[in-house]
């Protein structure tokens, strides 16, 4: 269900959500932010499991050069995610 809603940006630079969206977001979850001239969309951040993909390339003998461009992505973003701890 698609809702929207109105809020405000404090002096102190936060934005007041209302609690029934502020319920859905959970502390030391990432999110990802992606913004356009006129939107800004905030979304939950998937962690990638090693150990899953471990299992899967090697069940599946495939060579790491197979690998899709999500599995690239998230490999890079999962490294500099660890890079800024």
């Amino acid at each position: 269900m698609q809702k929207t809603i109105t809020i405000n940006l404090t002096t102190e630079g936060n934005l007041q959500l209302p609690l029934d969206i502020r319920d859905r977001f959970s502390n030391g979850e990432e999110y990802l932010v992606t913004t356009t001239e006129d939107s800004i969309t905030f979304r939950k951040a998937t962690k990638f499991n090693w150990d899953s993909w471990k299992k899967n390339l090697e069940q599946s003998g495939d060579d790491l050069e197979e690998m899709t461009i999500e599995e690239i992505c998230e490999i890079v973003r999962e490294v500099r995610r660890e890079a800024k701890k």
